[in-house]
């Protein structure tokens, strides 16, 4: 797992890459920025009270000195984040809006980052997942051609790396949506050194089944096909033609992937969750995520129950999309 990670920090160092913190009053945000300053891998930016963040991390023994701290009810600047806000928004907000709105901290660090101050976005530690992806969706946006965001996990045991997908967002997306987050995710894949050979699952191979549910996965082939021609990609399959070559090669002899999939996009949300967990719990896979793809700009969702070294990962992660992009 460390080596996984350790090279995501060699490749951040040395990039100047900026992350924004909106929970920078949260004890697991503080040591894992402070660490992340220390180490000099980026400059963390924390949103909140100046005085309050500075005495907590005096508290906690943390380091600031090589992190921002900027505090929306006191931000030299507000008033070009709030003509942003106001044009970004079309008319759905008033300037009155913007400045109540920007307050918030999730919309505040967004803001930062949309207008390149800074390089990508963690929250979630004290916030749902609607309150961190919301303002991401109304600011940052998905990137041109893709029209939702997606959530994938990278799964780890010792040498092994696989990406999982769709695994934290659509409930149940449609043969479009699949082939974007076939494309995207081979992308997350690349960041993680994984040469991508993408699977669409089913409960079918090849037409062995018959359904709307098949035909949709079908369809998805055809169409990331289409999107990117280069991609070694293939489906519908069920697991096991997709993951063993031997079951391949009866199921599905002519198949690109020959049983060699890393990259696996589950047809619903439903299927997805239930399967890395199972990987997680029972193959003692480590499940790294949910990492957020589709974005122009990176932003990521931390779990409540998240820890300090959570928070550090997905740092690291959120640096290297950055860095990525």
């Amino acid at each position: 797992m460390s080596d996984l990670f350790e090279g995501l920090k060699h490749r951040i160092t040395g990039n100047n890459l900026k992350i924004v913190f909106p929970e920078g009053i949260d004890e697991r945000i503080l040591k894992a920025a402070g660490r992340l300053a220390a180490e000099r891998i980026l400059t963390p930016i924390l949103i909140g009270n100046i005085e309050e963040i500075q005495t907590k991390a005096d508290n906690l023994g943390v380091s600031l000195d090589a992190a921002e701290i900027y505090d929306p009810a006191n931000f030299a600047m507000m008033d070009e984040l709030v003509a942003s806000f106001v044009e970004r928004r079309k008319g759905k907000a008033t300037e009155e809006d913007a400045r109540r709105i920007l307050l918030d901290g999730n919309y505040f660090g967004n803001m930062l980052v949309y207008l390149n101050k800074a390089d990508g976005l963690v929250s979630g530690a004290a916030h749902s997942t609607a309150d961190t992806v919301r303002p991401a969706l109304q600011i940052i946006k998905t990137k041109e051609g893709i029209n939702k965001t997606s959530g994938v996990f990278i799964m780890v045991r010792e040498e092994e790396k696989y990406v999982f997908a769709d695994c934290a967002i659509n409930i149940a997306p449609d043969s479009q949506d699949l082939a974007e987050i076939a494309i995207e995710s081979a992308k997350t894949a690349q960041m993680f050194d994984i040469e991508p050979r993408v699977a669409m699952l089913s409960f079918s191979t090849k037409g062995s089944a018959k359904s709307p549910e098949t035909a949709k996965v079908a369809e998805a082939v055809s169409e990331a096909q289409r999107l990117d021609p280069l991609l070694i990609l293939d489906g519908e399959f069920q697991f096991d033609a997709a993951f063993v070559p031997s079951v391949a090669e009866k199921k599905a002899p002519n198949s690109v992937l020959q049983g060699n999939a890393n990259v696996f996009v589950f047809p619903s949300l439903e299927a997805g969750n239930i399967g890395y967990k199972i990987a997680q719990r029972l193959g003692n896979f480590e499940a790294v995520g949910p990492i957020l793809q589709g974005l122009n700009r990176p932003v990521n969702d931390l779990s409540r129950g998240c820890n300090e070294e959570d928070v550090y990962k997905l740092s690291l992660i959120t640096a290297a999309q950055a860095l990525q992009q």
